[in-house]
């Protein structure tokens, strides 16, 4: 009883005492393989518990093969329950596929972000067993993130929003498994996220909105104009069926499914949306309001892209068109109250973030007579 060595040639498991293999060829002549100088050994434990011998497979950590050894012992001797840590055999690779087919999972909004965090955890993470990934490691990931391009452009490193989310997604999996029975520990659980600086101050002057247009392509168009007009999230807008849409009274309702805060919005169309809308080609209730050669958008982002670029639009992004209606509204005059109630806001705080006051309106407080 206690550490194995696993022969890599005949697969017999020996003592780890053993210094060759005492197992036998195919043809019936000894194995004789040399254990003591092969780099690549896999270690085994045995212990009998109520006379039964039993056996786990650790990998090739002799370290973690003695602890688990260690802990056995302890339970063994404290009359407990032997259960056979999932740490031991499970690599994040098949815990990471696990999660990604759970029913809850593929319902969430958020899954396809989820499978773009994975594109960037499986290839440090994948093929590490969960007794193997250490707090360190993931510290070790999160700080080599930070020093890798964003994708964007070459120059441009990866923002720490973008790391949060995958380290969320990391620790999300793990919590899941613990609860599953599939994993024994969180090792993402004590540590931090980075300190995110995602305010933007960007918004879009009526000039450039219209080069944007022009430079949109067609099925592109339309998906600006309800941004511009609505404060819609992208997601919203990209997913909106034409049961959503109800022109005879002048808005778009959304239920709270279809949301962000899982709560009802109405939000009202302009003239111009309006007329947009009845010049489309209406489908069932069921069916996607854009589409794209007969299919429903999933997203825009190089197309976006492209159109700034044609029209000479910098550093703005596809979101700051909803800062940009929030924004047009509060110039108008509208109440904070109603125009959050559009735009989906649950708190000022937030809300202010998407409020941008020029250096014209602070003019006007010297110019304005009091």
């Amino acid at each position: 009883m206690g550490l194995m060595v696993e022969c890599p040639k005949c697969k017999k498991r020996n003592s780890d005492k053993a210094k060759t293999c005492t197992g036998k060829k195919k043809d019936g002549n000894p194995c004789g393989f040399v254990l003591s100088k092969h780099s690549g050994r896999v270690w085994w434990i045995e212990y009998r518990v109520d006379g039964e011998r039993k056996r786990e497979r650790i990998g090739p950590n002799k370290a973690a093969a003695e602890q688990r050894y260690r802990e056995v012992k302890s339970l063994i001797a404290e009359g407990r329950f032997i259960k056979k840590s999932p740490d031991i055999k499970t690599t994040f690779k098949a815990l990471a596929d696990w999660y990604l087919g759970l029913p809850e999972v593929k319902a969430k909004r958020s899954y396809d972000r989820d499978k773009l965090s994975l594109d960037r955890l499986l290839p440090y993470f994948g093929d590490k067993l969960l007794k193997e990934i250490t707090p360190a490691m993931v510290e070790a990931y999160r700080q080599a993130r930070l020093a890798d391009p964003s994708g964007r452009t070459p120059r441009t490193q990866t923002k720490p929003a973008t790391i949060n989310r995958e380290l969320a997604c990391f620790k999300t999996i793990f919590n899941k498994a613990i609860a599953n029975g599939k994993a024994e520990k969180n090792p993402a659980a004590g540590v931090k996220l980075l300190k995110e600086n995602n305010e933007r101050d960007r918004i879009l002057n009526s000039g450039e909105y219209i080069r944007l247009l022009a430079a949109c392509p067609p099925h592109v168009k339309p998906i600006v104009k309800v941004a511009y007009q609505t404060a819609m999230r992208q997601g919203e807008i990209l997913s909106l069926t034409w049961g959503q849409v109800d022109l005879r009274e002048g808005f778009i309702k959304l239920k709270p499914e279809d949301t962000k805060t899982n709560e009802p919005r109405l939000i009202p169309l302009t003239d111009e949306l309006v007329e947009m809308f009845k010049a489309m080609p209406r489908g069932l209730p069921n069916m996607p309001v854009f589409t794209y050669q007969g299919r429903s958008v999933a997203e825009i982002k190089r197309s976006f892209r492209s159109a700034c670029k044609a029209a000479g639009i910098e550093d703005f992004t596809f979101h700051d068109l909803r800062h940009t209606a929030i924004n047009n509204w509060r110039l108008a005059g509208h109440d904070y109250f109603r125009i959050m109630a559009v735009s989906g806001h649950k708190t000022m705080s937030v809300f202010k973030r998407y409020n941008t006051v020029g250096k014209d309106e602070l003019k006007a407080l010297v110019k304005e007579k009091i």
